[in-house]
C-alpha cells in the first residue's frame, strides 16, 4: 500500500488546481453557470405564456365561428 492510486493522483492534481489557478475562476464560473439556469427558466416561462397566448387566440377564433354559425 505504498503507491499511490489513479484517485490519489487525481485528488492531489484537483487540490493542486484550486490552489494555483482554480481559486479565482470557481465563483465566476458558479455565476455564469446560475445566469445561465436563470436565463433557461425565463425562457421557459416565455414558452409557455406564448402557448397560452395562441391557444387562448385559437379558443377565441372558435367560439366567434360557432355564435356567427348560429345566428
Amino acid at each position: 500500500m505504498g503507491t499511490f492510486s489513479i484517485w490519489h493522483w487525481l485528488i492531489l492534481l484537483a487540490v493542486a488546481l484550486l490552489l494555483f489557478g482554480g481559486a479565482g475562476k470557481i465563483p465566476k464560473l458558479m455565476r455564469d453557470m446560475g445566469q445561465g439556469v436563470t436565463a433557461f427558466k425565463k425562457g421557459l416561462r416565455e414558452t409557455d405564456k406564448e402557448k397560452t397566448g395562441t391557444d387562448d387566440s385559437i379558443e377565441q377564433a372558435g367560439s366567434s365561428e360557432k355564435d356567427k354559425a348560429s345566428g
